[in-house]
């Protein structure tokens, strides 16, 4: 389980070694967090940098040296980058990328023999960005349409080995996730050309005033679906979770209506630009 530190994670940690699973749960570090799931029966902690190719071997080399096999591998950890796609800075834009596509791509190429091994499966975490696309979340959105056709085109491929690939989409959640996006999102805006600060004045101020009043599902329905996903004799291809499903209506929606519905749910239509 990677990102098992973070709201989504560690409830998912918690379900699954409750259940009896042994839970390799992997932290970048060892703060108050990490040892708290570490005082869990059934848990093994284990340092990884998804971002760190280096880092995920020697994770798969610690894991292989205390099973032969894997049931399950949860590609969860994640973050956001938000703001208009013009001001996110080029190291916030790859680091996007690297933690939600490139992690879970590294993650399955270095313990994939353990889960063939183990007539395992993959489930891998995404957003419902990454089917409807979000104006001034284009990263996020990006980077798990990205995940998601790496997801498919995997399945397809591992077929041959009957390895299930499942998704689970999350709603807003309870979690700390989306406080640390704002706040990195104001401090790039900070270090961003005022001028063109000043153009998305009034997208901005309608951006913040929506999140403010979103409601937030909790984090344990999440971390069932991600229980179901793995326990399950034929897990589902997707798991849609919470305030997530309402991507379903969006979906079957002519393309204008959809953007506008989309623009209207932000709180966008109208805003006017900056000077």
């Amino acid at each position: 389980m990677t990102g098992a530190a973070g709201g989504i994670g560690a409830a998912a940690v918690r379900s699954l070694a409750e259940r009896g699973y042994r839970v390799y749960a992997t932290v970048r570090a060892d703060d108050a967090v990490s040892q708290a799931l570490a005082e869990i029966q059934n848990v093994r902690l284990v340092t990884m940098d998804v971002t760190d190719p280096a880092s995920v071997a020697a994770a798969a080399d610690t894991v292989r040296q205390q099973t032969p096999a894997l049931h399950a591998v949860v590609n969860n950890a994640g973050v956001i980058v938000q703001g208009p796609l013009e001001l996110v800075p080029p190291q916030e834009l790859r680091r996007q990328f690297e933690v939600n596509t490139f992690g879970p791509a590294y993650v399955t190429q270095a313990f994939l023999p353990l889960i063939r091994a183990g007539k395992g499966r993959i489930v891998n975490v995404s957003a419902p960005t990454a089917r409807v696309p979000m104006p001034f979340f284009a990263p996020i959105s990006a980077s798990k349409a990205a995940l998601e056709a790496l997801t498919t085109a995997l399945r397809l491929e591992l077929e041959a080995w009957n390895v299930p690939i499942s998704v689970i989409e999350p709603g807003s959640t309870q979690t700390r996730i989306f406080d640390k996006a704002g706040a990195a999102a104001k401090v790039a805006r900070q270090h961003a050309d005022p001028q063109r600060v000043r153009l998305y004045s009034d997208h901005l101020a309608r951006i913040d005033k929506t999140q403010a009043g979103m409601r937030q599902d909790p984090v344990q329905p999440v971390a069932e679906a991600i229980v179901d996903a793995v326990t399950a004799r034929t897990p589902k291809r997707r798991y849609v979770v919470g305030g997530a499903r309402a991507i379903g209506v969006l979906l079957k929606l002519p393309t204008g209506l959809r953007e506008r519905l989309v623009m209207s749910s932000l709180g966008l239509r109208g805003a006017v630009a900056g000077r």
